[in-house]
């Protein structure tokens, strides 16, 4: 398996080994990037920075992620638009394309998963998977604790409230709450009105 099949593998949606030696090495050595960014000094934003868009495959003008932060590839799959923020203890299992809009806000403890494993017991001993590609629009809020399983798309202007399993799509202008994720009304993006609570 040479390079450019190893990551088209990653990408295809098909069923491959996660656990290939070459798959294995280069996911290493990502993670030591990883581990450079946690060990961070809190305060230097400037190598911060530097780090996020060395490890990123875009990360955008003025966004920022608290440590911890976990990945499976340490961002290299995804896109991290201008102006958004994630709190502490985002987990990104991010072994195939994340896209993630502008002036987005991800809450503590959020987690975005694009892999998964097929129903097959005989393949699951194998280690297999495959991934799903995962998209959230801009100016939305991931409030803490949320996870958004593989192949979800969530629209611009979206609320996801605390504690909610994603999984399936969520259009634009939703607030939307509960295990499942469900829609609970539209929301008007040109209004002021500040919402306080998820059931006001």
């Amino acid at each position: 398996m040479d390079s450019m099949s190893k990551t088209d593998i990653l990408h295809s949606g098909k069923i491959y080994n996660p656990n290939d030696d070459g798959i294995m090495q280069e996911q290493k050595e990502r993670l030591r990037m990883l581990k450079d960014y946690n060990d961070t000094d809190p305060a230097d934003f400037g190598l911060r920075e530097k780090k996020l868009r060395a490890m990123f495959e875009y990360f955008g003008k003025n966004a920022y992620i608290e440590i911890p932060f976990r990945a499976n590839w340490a961002g290299k799959f995804v896109h991290f638009g201008d102006g958004s923020y994630a709190n502490f203890n985002l987990t990104l299992v991010d072994d195939t394309y994340i896209f993630i809009g502008e002036h987005t806000m991800l809450g503590p403890c959020v987690t975005i998963s694009t892999a998964t494993h097929p129903l097959s017991p005989l393949l699951r001993q194998k280690g297999a998977q495959y991934n799903k590609p995962v998209h959230i629009g801009n100016n939305c809020f991931i409030a803490s604790g949320v996870t958004i399983l593989p192949g979800v798309s969530i629209g611009d202007d979206t609320v996801i409230g605390a504690g909610s399993v994603v999984t399936k799509d969520i259009p634009p202008s939703s607030l939307a709450y509960g295990n499942p994720c469900r829609v609970v009304r539209h929301l008007d993006p040109n209004s002021p009105q500040i919402i306080a609570r998820p059931d006001q």
